[in-house]
């Protein structure tokens, strides 16, 4: 059985695991698997795998369903033998999973300012709630500018999630205009995504 990738193409979250993917040559070996998730619809193919109903979802090659793309992007690191994505325990290590759970959180507030403005009817949406998930957007982005140097170098999955983050606030939340006040992370951001990964993976309408 060939491992299965279950990511909707516009996931940041999805975009994480494709990177890796690609980065690794590990795509060649993984049938991708295209599915359209939404908060109120499920999708009953992707249900069969995941009780969660959420991408990325990776099915291994033994049948195993694994969920949540921190536990899919650390499986796809250990079927490959290039530098690893998740460095060995040390400094660099936990330097690379704080910065993984910090654009994680960036994403998880985009994700949930997208679902409030394009899902949830009108009449039901609540301004103060998306100020304060826009606001989490704003502080985890200071942080990341303030440790821009820290994103240089090999990758990690600190940084691609970090990539994966900025590329989605560009797609979805424009409005953000995250460049103003971030202007190193901007640079940085420019050239990764140059990477030939992050080019085919990029999110378009």
């Amino acid at each position: 059985m060939k491992i299965k990738l279950y990511y909707a193409p516009l996931s940041p979250f999805a975009r994480k695991a494709r990177v890796i993917a690609l980065e690794t040559g590990l795509d060649r070996d993984i049938e991708m698997r295209a599915v359209t998730v939404s908060p109120v619809n499920p999708n009953a193919d992707l249900a069969r795998d995941n009780p969660l109903i959420k991408v990325p979802t990776l099915v291994t090659a033994d049948g195993t369903a694994l969920f949540d793309s921190r536990v899919i992007c650390e499986y796809l690191d250990t079927l490959h033998s290039e530098t690893k994505f998740f460095p060995m325990p040390g400094a660099e290590r936990w330097r690379a999973l704080r910065q993984q759970a910090l654009c994680d959180g960036v994403m998880d507030a985009a994700v949930l300012c997208r679902y409030e403005a394009a899902v949830r009817p009108e009449q039901y949406q609540w301004s103060e709630w998306r100020t304060g998930q826009l606001g989490k957007i704003t502080r985890g982005l200071a942080v990341l500018e303030q440790e821009a140097a820290a994103l240089e170098g090999a990758l990690t999955i600190g940084n691609v999630t970090a990539a994966c983050a900025l590329g989605y606030l560009d797609f979805r939340l424009p409005e953000t205009k995250w460049r103003d006040t971030a202007p190193s992370l901007a640079r940085w951001f420019a050239r990764i995504s140059e990477r030939p990964s992050f080019k085919a993976t990029a999110p378009a309408a």
